[in-house]
């Protein structure tokens, strides 16, 4: 009878060491997955950072030059000192033809502008699409490059596709 009670003691250590183990690695889990929770439901999360609108408004012949119309919709952001843009113009058969990099700050806050700027020597009914490649400087409150790119939401209202 020792015995059979020396093995059940040893049987029982085993699995109240395992429960504890147990316990642990699930309390942890849980710990981990609200934490997680809780980061998606952090202020960021939750306010999105406002649209940063650019429209292909219009495009004209200017000579050899390829007019550009811009509206830049801010009403919904905080001023911009600076917003510099790459752009690429490709012709209707999706070939990049020209590329560009254009200033089209400073842009008050809660404000829209149109800015004006010319393709050289690319004839306007060639433009097939404008491309937003990169944004190259973007300053005004706490703007980054990156966070100025994900904001902008580019259209057009021409027969160009315009796109990032």
């Amino acid at each position: 009878m020792g015995r059979a009670m020396l093995a059940c003691s040893g049987i029982g250590e085993r699995l109240r060491v395992g429960f504890v183990l147990f316990a642990a690695l699930t309390a942890s889990m849980t710990a981990a997955t609200s934490g997680a929770a809780a980061q998606d439901v952090s202020p960021a999360a939750k306010s999105e950072a406002p649209s940063l609108k650019i429209e292909l408004n219009r495009l004209e012949p200017a000579g050899d030059a390829c007019r550009t119309y811009m509206l830049v919709d801010n009403s919904r952001g905080p001023a911009l000192k600076s917003l510099k843009v790459d752009l690429f113009a490709f012709d209707t058969e999706g070939v990049a033809q020209k590329r560009l990099a254009v200033e089209l700050g400073p842009v008050q806050e809660k404000k829209t502008v149109v800015r004006l700027f010319d393709f050289a020597g690319l004839a306007c009914p060639k433009v097939g699409r404008l491309l937003l490649n990169d944004v190259l400087a973007c300053e005004g409150g706490d703007a980054t490059r990156e966070t100025c790119l994900e904001r902008i939401e580019p259209t057009s209202k021409t027969s160009a596709a315009f796109d990032r």
